[in-house]
C-alpha cells in the first residue's frame, strides 16, 4: 500500500497533467500578437551606404486570393485602392530609420526615423515620409481609453517623392520592401501582386 506522501505527489502530478491537457484543448481567447505568429509577419530591409545605415521595418501581408491594387468598380473591390493613402504594409505603420541624410528620388531626407505612407496609382505613386511614429496603421491608440484616434497628419509630411510603377513578370504573393544596392547607393523597391515601384536613394553629407 502506498504511503501518504507518495500518494499525494502522484495525485498532484496527475491533476497538473489533466489541467495542462484541458487548457491545450481549449481554443485561445486572447489575441496572439507575437510578430512571428501574425497573419502578416514583420519584415526588415537594411543596408549600409558608406557611413549611413538605413533600416526599414514593415508588415508583410499575403495576397490570399485578393485583388490588391486598382480602381474600385461595380462588383469589384481592391485591398489597396488607387488614390488612397496606404500604410505601405500591414499592422503598424512602416518605419524607416537612417543614421545620415539621404537623397530620396533626388530630394533630401534628413537623418532620423519616419513613417512611410504611399498613395498608389495606375501611372504614378507618391512616397510620403512623416515624423509621426508608433502608429497602428494610420492611427494611434489612446493608452487611457484604448480608443484609436487619427495619428497620421498628412500636412506634417516632411517629404513626398513621386515614383512610377512597373509591371512585374509574375505575381509577388507577399508584399516585399527591399533596399537593393546600386552603383550610387540603393533602390527602395516595393513589390506586390504584379506591381513594382523603385525609388533611388543615396547617402549625402
Amino acid at each position: 500500500m502506498r504511503s501518504g506522501p507518495v500518494l499525494l505527489r502522484t495525485t498532484l502530478a496527475g491533476a497538473v497533467a489533466l489541467v495542462a491537457v484541458s487548457l491545450a484543448a481549449q481554443p485561445g481567447t486572447a489575441q496572439d500578437l507575437h510578430p512571428s505568429r501574425r497573419p502578416s509577419p514583420v519584415g526588415i530591409a537594411k543596408i549600409n551606404m558608406g557611413d549611413t545605415y538605413v533600416k526599414i521595418t514593415y508588415g508583410r501581408p499575403y495576397m490570399r486570393g485578393r485583388a490588391i491594387f486598382g480602381t474600385p468598380e461595380a462588383g469589384k473591390t481592391y485591398l489597396v485602392p488607387f488614390g488612397e493613402v496606404w500604410r505601405t504594409g500591414a499592422n503598424e505603420a512602416t518605419e524607416i530609420t537612417t543614421t545620415g541624410p539621404l537623397q530620396v528620388g533626388g530630394r533630401r531626407l534628413e537623418a532620423g526615423t519616419y513613417s512611410i505612407f504611399t498613395v498608389p496609382g495606375a501611372e504614378r505613386w507618391e512616397i510620403r515620409f512623416n515624423p509621426a511614429l508608433g502608429l497602428d496603421g494610420m492611427n494611434r491608440q489612446d493608452p487611457t481609453t484604448g480608443e484609436f484616434n487619427p495619428g497620421y497628419d498628412e500636412t506634417a509630411d516632411i517629404l513626398r517623392v513621386p515614383a512610377t510603377p512597373h509591371a512585374s513578370a509574375e505575381d509577388v504573393d507577399q508584399f516585399t520592401i527591399e533596399l537593393r544596392p546600386t552603383s550610387s547607393g540603393a533602390d527602395l523597391v516595393l513589390s506586390w501582386e504584379r506591381t513594382e515601384v523603385r525609388v533611388p536613394m543615396q547617402s549625402v553629407r
